[in-house]
């Protein structure tokens, strides 16, 4: 069939190959399950964009995965049946068109055409008038005069109305509210969970400093003593001692927890550690390095296959026997109390690292909270068994949620009578706002980190 009609004889426009590129990845997320990251770094590198383009993806994906859900509100209001009855693929491409009209400095005009122009390639002609009708709608309103028109007003449902302005789910605010109150920290972090984060690296003892990562373009963290900071973005894989696995990429969160577990206070032997859940392997990385300066060893356990390669490759560089299992850490291998520190760095929600994986928010359920609670509960008590008296465990999470948190940890320990928490707020020096304690929970908003959670516990 020709690409011209009565109503069209001009040609049509091949689509902008970075909008097209954006528009696969979004795709590749919402329809089978994809990471963001992953499927973006992935398209950059085979199309072989840098610089502004890459730039431009980077924002037209992520910015239109975070705020998808607002989006879909403004999109109910300006689509004549329900967004359910729309193919995925046309509502994508409505989300993307939405991003590009209320959140990016892209004409309206431009980023209409272009739109239209993306429709007919990827999903055909027929559909390209209702993607330029509701565009054309969706224009017709500022960003801020969208949530006015859709969003319940604080008033009435202060938290129903952050949901739809500040783009995160409701039962995810309420979590948050639990934690924080509904008042301006709750607006603080909502705001932060929706900035970019920024590219954090980490220095592995014994194998590089944070000078020669200065040295290289980025700047001291502010609080971990192996952190630096790569501004202005750019490819961590170019700085010699990334490439080379002497340093990595880690959340300063991250390291702070894995480094107040092999700081705080341990009497008797400190040469045996155990990593147990511990794909991808950064904080493992950390561990090994931290571990092999004492003359000790670090064991990691992972139970899928591929992520247990991905531990092994982030320890490619740290000298010394280190061993990675692949296995159940709920289901041990090794005697109790074989191992002086133990870290069991749970499978949870992941809702403390909304800054830098936009699709989670829309992809978590309440369920998910309630599923994941026994496999939590068994590897602390798992982690428990495997230190010996006098020993050290690091319970964390990268989730705020209460259910994840500090009520595994009181209904375990509540549960035997072999285990104390500790105040882990000494081992974060020069940390502000960590709470009353004893546990510790960070905050994008306060800290600049991941909202990570550590309880430190003591084998009696």
């Amino acid at each position: 069939m020709s690409d011209r009609s009565p109503r069209n004889r001009a040609p049509h426009r091949r689509p902008d190959k970075v909008r097209q590129l954006a528009y696969r990845v979004i795709r590749q997320v919402n329809g089978d399950d994809g990471y963001a990251n992953l499927a973006l770094n992935k398209a950059l590198r085979d199309q072989r964009l840098g610089g502004r383009d890459a730039a431009f993806a980077t924002e037209l994906v992520h910015g239109t995965l975070r705020w998808q859900g607002t989006y879909d509100a403004f999109l109910a209001r300006s689509v004549s049946r329900p967004l359910g009855e729309l193919d995925p693929e046309l509502l994508d491409l409505l989300r993307l068109g939405t991003h590009q009209l209320l959140r990016m400095r892209v004409d309206s005009y431009a980023a209409v055409n272009e739109m239209v122009t993306l429709t007919r390639s990827e999903v055909g002609q027929k559909r390209s008038g209702l993607v330029n009708a509701v565009l054309r709608k969706i224009s017709q309103r500022s960003f801020d005069h969208w949530i006015d028109a859709v969003a319940p007003s604080e008033d009435e449902d202060r938290l129903g109305h952050l949901s739809i302005a500040k783009a995160h789910p409701r039962w995810v605010i309420d979590a948050f509210a639990d934690v924080l109150g509904s008042g301006q920290a709750l607006d603080e972090l909502l705001d932060a969970d929706n900035e970019p984060p920024r590219v954090t690296l980490v220095a592995r003892p014994g194998l590089a400093d944070v000078d020669e990562l200065i040295e290289a373009g980025a700047t001291r963290a502010r609080w971990s003593p192996y952190g630096a900071v790569l501004q202005g973005g750019g490819d961590p894989g170019r700085i010699s001692a990334v490439a080379t696995g002497r340093a990595g990429v880690q959340d300063e969160g991250s390291q702070l927890v894995a480094t107040a577990l092999a700081t705080a206070p341990l009497e008797g032997s400190d040469t045996k550690w155990l990593d147990l859940c511990a794909g991808p392997g950064g904080k493992s990385a950390l561990l090994a390095a931290l571990v092999t300066e004492r003359e000790g060893e670090l064991t990691a356990v992972e139970p899928l296959k591929h992520r247990a390669e991905l531990v092994r490759s982030n320890l490619r560089a740290v000298p010394g026997d280190h061993r990675v299992l692949v296995g159940d850490g709920t289901k041990p291998t090794w005697p109790s109390g074989w191992y002086d520190r133990v870290l069991a760095d749970v499978p949870c929600t992941g809702l403390g690292a909304l800054r830098r994986r936009p699709e989670a928010r829309w992809r978590r359920t309440p369920e998910d909270v309630t599923e994941l609670r026994p496999l939590q509960e068994a590897l602390l008590g798992s982690a428990i068994t495997s230190v010996r008296p006098g020993g050290l465990v690091a319970y964390v999470t990268c989730s705020p949620h209460p259910h994840e948190t500090r009520e595994v940890v009181d209904a375990v320990l509540g549960r035997r009578g072999d285990a104390v928490l500790e105040d882990a707020r000494p081992l974060f020096p020069g940390v502000p706002s960590l709470g009353d304690g004893p546990d510790v929970q960070l905050w994008p908003h306060l800290h600049g980190t991941d909202a990570m959670y550590l309880a430190l516990i003591r084998r009696t």
